[in-house]
């Protein structure tokens, strides 16, 4: 067979609050490896408590590529984080290191690697025809319907997430086809990269969830709501922004809109982000070439450098 003469990459995905961040910290302490991050929250300027973005001090020390990029008024897709990412593995690439991706937003990771297929434009009288539906029936109603169609995209997308179940059911009216099953079909090219996946990946939810609520308290200490406050004082931004649909951002945005109590708020904001949870790890199961590793497991991070190590050929 002949040799792969691809360079080297390597993802380190899971879930929110697993630990990515400190591992990939410690992997480029000991390998010849840039950070680059793969998140819809962290590329946003001014996200920073809500969305455990590193501190100055770790990005001084450990630099990521892909964050603050762009301003929250500004949306973000995935083909934007396709051609980012891709500069930025080239550039990385060049310099004779090796790229290492970490993040858990599996859209990313997935467009990244496979492409993104040719969907249909928007179509403004289907938008119109689901928000008049939703304003009746509720968005999770129609995520039900949802469900129904494409259950594969409906367990990625939440319950009131309105820009991504409307654009799930449209793609399913005008074309006939899920858009799970398009999504996967991407551009049928070959990744310029040969790929080290490493998946951080629970058995156990528990400690997860308990990690996730301690976090989300620590956040709320740490001014979250007035970073999101001093974010609606700019007046340009509005709940429908998709950097103010990020989890925790949309509770905290509908807080001091008035619709929760403090108590509820801190409900919401941490039920969702193990929702969230929940979604990343069932897309990570599905990615059958991914070298699982527990986070909870005291040998992991011997277990991942151990893989990069002969991932990247060294003694």
């Amino acid at each position: 067979m002949p040799i792969d003469q691809r360079p080297l990459a390597v993802f380190l995905m899971g879930p929110t609050a697993s630990g990515k961040t400190a591992l990939a910290c410690a992997l480029s302490e000991q390998f010849p490896v840039d950070l680059v991050s793969v998140d819809s929250a962290l590329v946003y300027r001014g996200l920073d408590i809500g969305a455990a973005k590193p501190d100055a001090p770790t990005l001084a020390r450990y630099p990521h590529r892909l964050i603050d990029i762009r301003d929250p008024a500004q949306p973000y897709s995935a083909a934007d984080f396709r051609g980012d990412a891709m500069a930025a593995m080239q550039e990385i690439t060049a310099q004779g290191r090796v790229p290492l991706l970490v993040g858990g937003t599996g859209l990313y990771f997935r467009a990244l690697q496979q492409g993104l297929s040719q969907l249909p434009e928007a179509d403004p009288i289907l938008r119109e025809r689901f928000t008049a539906q939703a304003s009746t029936e509720g968005w999770p109603a129609l995520h039900a319907r949802l469900q129904r169609l494409d259950l594969a995209a409906a367990e990625r997308i939440g319950p009131n997430d309105a820009q991504r179940i409307q654009r799930a059911l449209e793609v399913i009216e005008l074309t006939g086809r899920p858009l799970s099953e398009q999504q996967r079909g991407g551009t049928g090219e070959r990744f310029p990269w040969r790929v080290l996946k490493l998946a951080l990946v629970p058995a156990d939810r528990a400690p997860l969830h308990e990690r996730i609520a301690r976090r989300f308290d620590g956040m709320l200490q740490d001014g979250f709501l007035d970073e999101v406050r001093a974010l609606r004082a700019r007046g340009d931004l509005h709940a429908d922004l998709p950097a103010m649909r990020a989890v925790g951002y949309r509770q905290a945005w509908e807080h001091l809109d008035g619709q929760t109590n403090e108590a509820e708020f801190r409900d919401r904001g941490i039920f969702a982000t193990r929702q969230l949870a929940k979604r990343q790890i069932t897309w990570l199961r599905g990615v059958l070439d991914a070298r699982m590793l527990d986070p909870e497991r005291a040998e992991t991070r011997n277990l991942a450098e151990e893989g990069v190590r002969m991932f990247l050929g060294e003694q």
